[in-house]
């Protein structure tokens, strides 16, 4: 027969700190020593023994090559019927089974009998019964009492909080541990219950090196791994002759412990542990992490009761975080509808999107924001202006519009040298394109991970550190840690990629729907433009083909009739290059200062009573009325409002003209006879480039609306219309107070 120990420390398998991921710990050829293990094939014949099985369950055994008969145990029937029963279920397909439970008495012993069937063969634990496993008789009641308390509870915390209570109560560990997974499968301590005398461990964080891939794999199919005694010498387990292969002892209850392990746990002082996986959709989620100053055992029955306890808490985990990302969702549907609807009615998608900022970061869980649009950016959150502007013309030049339109990363690797020095603590970016060849950009942006976490105290005790260095201790782990998380950010999560993909084929249809409104818009300004133009110019051949005969009778009246079109041309030209500051970000610069708004309002009406002498023109003024606004600009406002109404007022029928203070504010009420606009048209009445000229103007371009619109907020006040019938009324509002007018253009904080 061949034993097949365990490697050690010295030998040329010895496990070290940088082989430990390979380490085949589902095959150490060794057990913990408070039990015995037996391994048959699917024929009965004893493949495998520990060293130590005649000691536990006497000579009546067969040996390593012997298939079993009635007379091997004594005859003892209830354990010949539980490896029966194994023998069976491997001969049905040799897979993995429920474990088979059974209480026996043998050799003046009680023992838990634990038989399993893998990969073909039948392995039945003895394992004895520990010390104060007389005391089961409330532990059902206890265990019961735990799922009802986890029944009742709604978010993870509180889930996980209660859960490390109810198992340190059913198996009075000193210290339990709820132990969550994060990206990378680094870890951390999310929720503790301890003894006084120990430190807390909550809120520590460790590198996933601390369990290795293959250990990962086992916490999976094996979600329970009790050490009863760390400083344990192992048993060795021997095996046939004939059979070269190691025993797999994955599902294993007694299986021997990796050095490494061993270590980690003599650092901390731990002398047992338990450990329960909490697997949520087939993945290793979390584990309940238990030690114990002293050797521990835990009657079979209670970590049963531990592990149900612990797929219970899985399933409310899972259905808690169901709700979240239904939460998640449904916010981002909200927050998604509302930013489309902006961007589709804006005149400006720079700043649409600019209102929503704070609600984006929140959403994605950002640090900062980036916006770009035809050719200008703003910044969200503590980014310099400089580095932002770096990385938006990195992303112009290097990612194409035919590349993927999202893009996302959460370390520095993406980007070029330069730029990653520039970027510093920005690591995580996710970048959507939202137009469909231009340069218009989302970035959401996060900083470094150590800069993220919480560290929950730095402990003061000191650590004894075993041969393999000071790695295997918390303090060690966490800078270990450190070391691997450096120029990374806190990865985008599955959900936030999902949102992210749905924002951004929202955005590019409500763009491309935008780009073709205004292109349509656009060509009717155009036309618009260009019908308004052809009176005055045909005026302007007419009179000079006049002056081209060399007449002189009716100069006078060529010279008004030259005026007159030159000044409407120039009036025209202003208003489209009004727009078009607007429209590009440009913005109508303010002069404000002290001015009689009573005089402007009464210059204007005496021009529009020479202009339209068959309307009668009624006023409401005060003899002064002073404010502090850009004269010219607001004379402007006034001229559009007067003119529109006498050029639409119904004949015969008056204009009236109103200003008053009301609530701190200068108002001023132009009114006029008309039919109302119609109720779908009157969102569209500031916006020139989207409306089919509302007003049914003929001789103007009706673009003096959106211009005076812009004004009257400039100054920090509303322009609204309403309908009083029989009455037009458009009002201006403006603040009387000190605040001096800002810029028109209504853009947010720019970049360069």
């Amino acid at each position: 027969m061949t034993a097949i120990p365990s490697p050690g420390p010295g030998g040329a398998d010895a496990v070290t700190l940088e082989n430990c991921d390979r380490e085949p710990i589902h095959i150490p050829g060794a057990i913990q020593p408070h039990g015995a293990l037996l391994a048959f094939d699917g024929e009965g014949i004893l493949t495998h023994r520990s060293e130590n099985a005649a000691e536990l369950l006497g000579d009546a055994l067969p040996v390593l090559g012997e298939r079993l008969s009635p007379a091997h145990f004594g005859g003892h029937a209830r354990i010949h019927a539980a490896l029966a029963d194994g023998l069976a279920l491997a001969g049905q397909g040799g897979g993995e089974a429920v474990p088979l439970v059974s209480e026996v008495h043998h050799q003046g012993r009680t023992l838990e009998l634990i038989v399993h069937t893998h990969a073909g063969a039948v392995i039945a634990e003895f394992e004895t019964w520990p010390e104060g496993a007389d005391d089961l008789a409330a532990f059902a009641f206890k265990a019961h009492r735990g799922m009802d308390r986890l029944r009742r509870l709604r978010t993870v915390d509180a889930l996980l909080a209660a859960a490390v209570e109810e198992v340190r109560q059913l198996t009075g560990f000193d210290r339990v541990m709820a132990y969550r997974f994060r990206h990378g499968d680094s870890g951390d301590v999310v929720a503790e219950s301890r003894i006084d005398a120990l430190e807390p461990f909550l809120n520590r964080r460790y590198p996933a090196s601390d369990i290795p891939a293959q250990a990962r794999r086992l916490y999976i199919a094996n979600t329970l791994r009790l050490i009863g005694d760390v400083e344990a010498v192992p048993v060795a387990v021997l095996a046939a002759p004939d059979r070269a292969a190691p025993l797999d002892m994955s599902y294993s209850v007694l299986r021997s412990v990796s050095p490494v392990h061993i270590e980690y746990l003599t650092n901390m002082g731990v002398g047992a542990s338990m450990s329960v996986s909490i697997v949520v959709n087939g993945r290793l989620w979390g584990m309940l992490a238990c030690h114990h100053m002293t050797p521990r055992r835990v009657h079979y029955s209670v970590r049963m009761a531990c592990d149900v306890l612990a797929q219970f808490l899985a399933a409310n985990i899972r259905a808690v975080t169901d709700r979240e990302r239904a939460r998640r969702l449904d916010e981002a549907a909200a927050l998604r509808s509302r930013l489309v609807g902006r961007v589709l009615h804006a005149d400006d998608v720079l700043g649409a999107m600019s209102a929503a900022a704070q609600e984006i970061q929140d959403l994605f869980q950002a640090h900062a924001l980036l916006l770009s649009d035809d050719g200008r950016q703003a910044v969200h959150g503590p980014v310099d202006a400089t580095v932002a502007r770096s990385l938006l013309q990195w992303l112009n030049r290097e990612v194409a519009p035919t590349q993927d339109r999202l893009i996302q990363a959460h370390t520095l690797d993406l980007l070029p040298p330069a730029l990653r020095s520039q970027l510093g603590s920005w690591c995580g970016l996710m970048a959507l394109r939202f137009d469909q060849a231009g340069e218009s950009w989302m970035v959401l942006l996060r900083r470094e991970q150590i800069e993220t976490i919480q560290w929950g105290g730095r402990p003061e005790k000191v650590y004894v550190s075993g041969p393999r260095g000071p790695r295997l201790t918390p303090r060690g782990s966490f800078d270990a840690w450190k070391e691997t998380v450096r120029d990374a950010a806190v990865p985008w999560s599955e959900t936030e990629v999902e949102i992210a993909h749905r924002f951004l084929d929202e955005l590019l249809r409500a763009t491309a729907a935008r780009t073709a409104e205004i292109a349509r818009a656009r060509s009717h300004l155009f036309a618009i433009l260009s019908q308004n133009l052809s009176d005055p110019l045909q005026s302007l051949a007419q009179a000079a083909s006049v002056l081209d005969d060399g007449g002189s009778v009716g100069d006078a009246a060529i010279s008004e009739r030259i005026q007159a079109s030159s000044s409407r041309m120039q009036r025209l030209v202003a208003q489209v290059l009004d727009i078009s500051r607007l429209q590009n970000g440009g913005g109508l610069a303010l002069q404000p200062r002290e001015a009689d708004w009573s005089a402007v309002v009464n210059d204007v009406v005496k021009e529009a009573q020479a202009a339209f002498p068959g309307t009668r023109f009624i006023r409401e003024i005060p003899r002064e009325f002073g404010a502090v606004v850009d004269v010219d600009r607001i004379r402007q406002v006034v001229s559009s409002l007067v003119q529109n109404a006498g050029r639409h007022g119904a004949a015969d029928e008056p204009v009236l003209v109103q200003l008053y203070e009301r609530d701190g504010h200068a108002v001023l009420d132009v009114s006029n006879v008309g039919e109302p606009i119609a109720a779908e048209l009157e969102p569209l009445l500031f916006d020139p480039v989207r409306r089919q000229s509302v007003l049914s103007n003929q001789r103007g371009m009706g673009l003096g609306l959106y211009i005076a619109h812009a004004v009257v907020e400039g100054h920090g006040g509303s322009l609204q219309y309403n309908y009083a019938e029989p009455y037009i009324v458009f009002s201006v509002s403006l603040p009387r107070g000190d605040r001096a007018p800002v810029d028109v253009s209504g853009r947010p904080a720019e970049v360069g």
